[in-house]
């Protein structure tokens, strides 16, 4: 997807929703609930929920159901582990970008022994080594930088995001180095080829890893579009270190907040290590 194609997309996106924007509830209680949902796009963004979900009805369930019918689980866990290795890459970009030096070093170890010992990325190497996956995308840099979230959107065949992850994964996409050697190597056509043939494996094994989840989360909604975007931005917040009561990021060895200095004590408190960034869900 080329960045003008994904800036024409974003553009459109921003025009429909300043005309489907939800008018907020004046009820005190109703207000608050508005706000905590941070959704005011609401309307359009189940317009394209509904969407999304006739084309999963149609295309991508069946696909993923297929693809594990008939793809034995060591074959897909190769699938899912070149799909992952081949974006290392940017995830060390994203983490140096981010203060994350440590986390940049491990994902590049990762990157090489998962590329050499593990053939390429078939074989998960890193994770037998201790090397486990690190989370590092532009839509956890732009909030380590300070960018707002902003609100809830939905995305067609993407899912749920909001406007700072939807830049993110555009920048992350344009980022991807291999399109630009199929390029080098083959062509236009052969980068074209290889981009469609990527984006359909990725949206295929993770449509496959969620089958169940999304099946169980589905089944036990009064309103699944409520439940999935409660459950969507809880799991991103997770991945910023975000915790339930408390507005902070903990990345890894980025520079942390600063805090209110207290006075000091003869007993030495003890320090709770900062929490990692969560694992993604193969992303």
């Amino acid at each position: 997807m080329s960045s003008k194609i994904l800036a024409s997309f974003a553009a459109l996106l921003l025009l429909v929703g300043l005309s489907a924007c939800a008018t907020a509830p004046t009820d005190p209680a109703e207000r608050a609930e508005f706000e905590r949902n941070n959704d005011p796009l609401e309307p359009m963004n189940r317009s394209i929920f509904e969407f999304n979900q006739v084309l999963d009805r149609i295309l991508l369930k069946p696909a993923a159901q297929a693809y594990r019918y008939v793809v034995p689980d060591f074959a897909r866990d190769i699938v899912g582990n070149v799909i992952y290795n081949s974006g290392e890459p940017v995830r060390m970009t994203n983490a140096l970008l981010q203060g994350r030096a440590t986390d940049a070093g491990k994902i590049f170890n990762r990157f090489l022994v998962n590329s050499t010992i593990g053939l390429g990325g078939m074989i998960d190497m890193g994770s037998e080594s201790d090397l486990k996956p690190v989370a590092a995308d532009f839509g956890q840099t732009l909030h380590v930088w300070g960018a707002p979230e902003g609100p809830y959107l939905v995305l067609p065949l993407l899912g749920p995001s909001n406007p700072r992850d939807t830049v993110g994964f555009a920048v992350d996409s344009v980022a991807q180095p291999w399109g630009y050697i199929a390029d080098g190597y083959g062509g236009r056509a052969t980068a074209v080829r290889y981009t469609i043939a990527s984006a359909g494996a990725y949206a295929l094994d993770k449509r496959t890893k969620y089958l169940d989840a999304l099946d169980a989360l589905e089944k036990g909604s009064l309103d699944f579009y409520a439940q999935l975007r409660s459950v969507s931005r809880q799991h991103r917040n997770a991945e910023l270190g975000i915790m339930p009561s408390n507005d902070e990021s903990e990345y890894g060895d980025a520079p942390a907040p600063v805090k209110k200095k207290h006075k000091k004590h003869k007993a030495k408190a003890a320090v709770p290590a900062a929490a990692a960034p969560a694992a993604p869900a193969k992303h």
